[in-house]
């Protein structure tokens, strides 16, 4: 393990807690994607191309321009959202965390 590295995934780790506790929308809006291309027959989708529909849809609906998705986050939501959500098991390929 790289110098520093546990740190740094804990950091991450805490930071992604955070905005997922105070942004609870993510989530949901990324799940109901993610079941929506499941019901349309999807086996597999990348969690990067629905985490960007998610940013889209926030910059047109809103004009909060503090809100932010964080680009290191989408794969936590992956491994989350399949952990919570069984019939999403398996729908995104994830990498081992270092």
């Amino acid at each position: 393990m790289a110098k520093g590295k546990g740190k740094v995934d804990r950091d991450l780790n805490r930071r992604f807690a955070e905005f997922h506790l105070a942004n609870p929308q993510v989530y949901t809006e990324l799940v109901a994607l993610a079941r929506e291309a499941s019901r349309r027959g999807r086996k597999r989708i990348g969690i990067k191309m629905i985490y960007e529909v998610v940013r889209w849809n926030r910059f047109i609906q809103t004009t909060d321009d503090s809100f932010k998705l964080n680009n290191d986050y989408h794969s936590r939501y992956a491994r989350l959202i399949m952990q919570r959500e069984v019939d999403l098991a398996g729908i995104f390929e994830t990498r081992s965390l270092l």
